[in-house]
């Protein structure tokens, strides 16, 4: 499988997410059982071009770090790897370290960063981490489970407390790109009303709900809103209680949700791209990002990618959207609907049994 490679580098880029330790674990080793050395490479990009990194040649040196959350090797968005300069000194560092491929565990940025290394001849692979989950050509991101699953604690928590002072929570989860953890935690969280950016909220049904299950004898009230829409939780925190009568609490959960030990699903999943993505690379492969799509292992071009990523996140321009080849543009509109299907499919569910 490796017939030329003598060093790989490992580095975590942008928000940092549960998970993305068992992936530099997996990554490592997988490369390590091959013979090959691996240099962790620390703070992303920016430790790429100012060689700060360390040489990994024995497995032992990554015992322990699957139960870890944040990233032991550090994160940076490094805006400086933007520019052509700093790109071509990345590269030179890397020959110098005598690196013949890069795995980069990170979102859409860290992909950027990564198919501009295999451009210039470094042979690169992505590995999804992020909590949002907001990478539209996989299934599934890791840090996403570990982030439901602390939004899911704290909200009930909080259900603790509305209970007893017959109180609304209007909750603000993370997710600027993707209402993902707001519309699975709505529903597990048993929310009143979830509000996210790309389904339309009726704020008025939302607020005869609360109004008509407060009359049925309810107590306690949750409302889960995503960060895809700025500002707006507090407002409707304030709405809900002039309108309802119920005191009404507004609390945003922020970088929390990036903390915690990482679940069962998302140790498994990391564990799985880190493999997969070494093999890849071991093949020859550059330039794909590793996916999980109807829950198999796969991976798609980087380009294509962040190509789907803009369209859903209506960043494609029309001039970029006229510019695709008609099977690109097919795929990419089929993936983007296939997303909406599940989230309206959840946020139908999740108003039904509210």
């Amino acid at each position: 499988m490796n017939n030329k490679f003598r060093r790989i580098g490992i580095l975590t880029s942008g928000g940092d997410a549960p998970g993305m330790n068992a992936a530099v674990r997996a990554a490592a080793r997988e490369a390590l059982a091959h013979g090959v050395e691996v240099y962790a490479i620390y703070e992303g990009y920016k430790g790429l071009i100012y060689n700060n990194m360390k040489l990994i040649s024995n497995p032992t040196e990554l015992s322990g770090i699957i139960t870890r959350s944040g990233t032991v090797l550090y994160s940076d968005r490094c805006v400086e790897f933007k520019e052509k300069e700093y790109q071509q000194k990345a590269l030179e560092v890397c020959k110098e370290n005598k690196i013949d491929g890069i795995i980069a565990i990170g979102g859409d940025g860290t992909f950027r960063g990564a198919t501009d290394l295999s451009r210039l001849g470094m042979p690169t692979i992505g590995i999804p981490g992020t909590i949002d989950n907001d990478i539209t050509s996989t299934d599934y991101t890791i840090g996403f489970d570990t982030a439901m699953n602390t939004v899911i604690s704290m909200v009930d928590r909080l259900r603790d407390t509305c209970e007893s002072h017959a109180r609304c929570d209007v909750v603000e989860v993370m997710g600027r790109w993707a209402g993902h953890i707001a519309i699975r935690t709505g529903i597990a969280t048993g929310a009143s009303a979830i509000a996210v950016a790309e389904i339309p909220f009726d704020e008025e049904k939302a607020i005869n709900d609360i109004i008509a299950q407060k009359k049925n004898g309810k107590r306690s009230f949750i409302v889960i809103v995503s960060e895809g829409l700025p500002g707006y939780a507090e407002t409707l925190a304030k709405t809900i209680q002039e309108r309802t009568g119920v005191e009404t609490k507004f609390a945003r959960l922020a970088h929390v949700q990036r903390g915690g030990s990482p679940t069962l699903l998302d140790r498994l999943t990391a564990s799985e791209m880190g493999v997969y993505a070494v093999e890849k690379l071991f093949e020859g492969k550059s330039d794909i990002v590793v996916c999980k799509v109807d829950n198999e292992i796969c991976d798609f071009p980087i380009g294509k990618a962040l190509m789907v990523d803009k369209m859903f996140k209506k960043k494609l321009s029309d001039e970029e959207i006229a510019a695709l080849s008609p099977e690109d543009r097919a795929w990419a509109e089929a993936r983007c609907q296939k997303v909406l299907d599940g989230m309206k499919r959840l946020y139908y569910v999740a108003d039904e049994i509210k």
